[in-house]
C-alpha cells in the first residue's frame, strides 16, 4: 500500500515555490490519435509534500471499439455497463481542481483529458502539469530508459498490474514522492508546464487543437474553423518561411537542441502535428518534411516501425528521440548565436 511508505517529512525549508497539491493521474486509452477514448481513470491526490490523500478510479464507456485489449484488458463486455465520460466528468473535476497534474509522459494524458472535456462540453480544471519523465531527467536518474517501469524499479517500487490506470497512478505517485523530495533537497525548479484547455470540440473534420482555441492565433487563412485541418491522414500542405538559422548539425544525446536543427516527425503523435511543427518553428527548429543526411533529429513514438523516414534514420545515424524527450527539448531551445 502507498501508505506503508510514507516516511517523515522532509526537513525545512521546503521551496515556497512548489505547488500547494498534485493530482497524479494514469488514463488507459483506445488508441493514441486524437479521436481515440479514455477506458479508464485513476487519480491518486498528494499534499504540497507528496503525501496520499485519497485515490479514485472508474472505468468509461467510451462508445466505441476498446482498442488493444491485450494491452489494457478492459473488453467490450466489460466497459458496456461503465458510465460515460460526461457522467463522471464532475467528480474527476474535483480530483483534478487547484492542483498540478502529475502522470508519466504528461502530454498524452492531459491531451486526452482535455479532449474528454471539450467533447461533454465542459472544461478540465487543469493549469499546470509535470511530466515525471521531466523531473527524472531534472534529477539525472541513472534510468536505462524512460518507462514507467524503470522509474518504479529505481524506487524499489512494485508494479502489481501494468497498464491497469490504478495500479499505474500507484506506482507513479510513489515514485514521484521521494523524486519530489529529491528536488526540494537540492533546490531543483519543477519543470511545470502551462495546460490550456480545449474549449469546443467537433467530431467534423475541422476538429479543434490542445492549446488553439477560436482567436488565439490559429491559421485563419486556411479555410477551416481555429485554423485547424481536416482529421485523417491527408491535409493540406503549410508552407512556412525559410529558418533563419544555418543547421548545427546533429543533435547529440543529453545536450539541448539548438535553434536551426533540422527535426523531421514519423508516424502518430499524442499532440496534434501540426502543433508540435508550430512550436517546433516558433522554438528556431527548422521543420523538415523528409529525412536526408542533413536531418538532425528524427522525432517518433515508435522508433522500430518500418516508415520510410524511420529507414532512413537507422541507414543515415541520425538520432531519433520520442514525442515527450522533444516536448522537454523545446523548453530550453539553445540560440543560434551559442556556440
Amino acid at each position: 500500500m502507498l501508505e506503508d511508505l510514507t516516511t517523515a517529512s522532509s526537513p525545512a525549508p521546503w521551496p515556497a515555490a512548489y505547488p500547494q497539491g498534485y493530482a497524479v493521474v494514469d488514463v488507459e486509452t483506445t488508441g493514441l490519435a486524437r479521436d481515440d477514448r479514455i477506458i479508464s481513470a485513476a487519480v491518486y491526490r498528494l499534499d504540497a509534500r507528496g503525501e496520499v490523500e485519497d485515490h479514485w478510479y472508474t472505468m468509461v464507456n467510451p462508445e466505441r471499439d476498446p482498442g488493444p485489449v491485450w494491452i489494457h484488458g478492459l473488453t467490450t463486455e466489460v466497459l458496456e455497463g461503465a458510465p460515460l465520460f460526461q457522467d463522471i466528468a464532475e467528480e474527476f473535476s474535483d480530483r483534478l481542481a487547484d492542483r498540478v497534474l502529475v502522470a508519466h509522459n504528461a502530454v498524452f494524458d492531459w491531451s486526452m483529458i482535455a479532449r474528454e472535456y471539450a467533447r461533454a462540453e465542459r472544461e478540465a480544471p487543469v493549469r499546470q502539469r509535470l511530466c515525471t519523465i521531466a523531473l527524472s531527467k531534472e534529477l539525472g536518474l541513472p534510468l536505462p530508459n524512460h518507462k514507467l517501469e524503470s522509474l518504479a524499479a529505481h524506487f524499489g517500487v512494485v508494479q502489481q498490474r501494468a497498464h491497469h490506470a490504478l495500479d499505474d497512478a500507484r506506482v507513479l505517485a510513489e515514485a514521484f514522492r521521494p523524486s519530489l523530495r529529491a528536488a526540494a533537497r537540492d533546490g531543483i525548479r519543477l519543470p511545470l508546464l502551462e495546460c490550456r484547455p480545449l474549449k469546443e470540440w467537433s467530431e467534423s473534420p475541422a476538429a479543434p487543437r490542445i492549446g488553439r482555441q477560436p482567436g488565439s492565433g490559429g491559421h485563419a487563412s486556411s479555410g477551416y474553423p481555429s485554423g485547424g485541418y481536416p482529421s485523417g491522414s491527408w491535409r493540406p500542405s503549410r508552407k512556412r518561411p525559410a529558418c533563419p538559422y544555418p543547421n548545427p548539425g546533429r543533435y547529440e544525446a543529453d545536450k539541448p537542441l539548438k535553434q536551426g536543427m533540422r527535426v523531421a516527425f514519423s508516424g502518430d503523435t499524442s499532440v496534434d502535428r501540426e502543433l508540435l511543427e508550430d512550436r517546433a518553428v516558433e522554438a528556431g527548429l527548422h521543420v523538415a518534411t523528409s529525412l536526408s543526411r542533413l536531418t538532425s533529429l528524427l522525432v517518433t513514438n515508435d522508433p522500430d516501425s518500418s516508415t520510410s523516414k524511420v529507414v532512413k534514420a537507422k541507414q543515415f545515424g541520425t538520432p531519433v528521440i520520442d514525442e515527450a524527450a522533444f516536448g522537454q527539448l523545446l523548453r530550453d531551445v539553445t540560440p543560434a548565436s551559442e556556440k
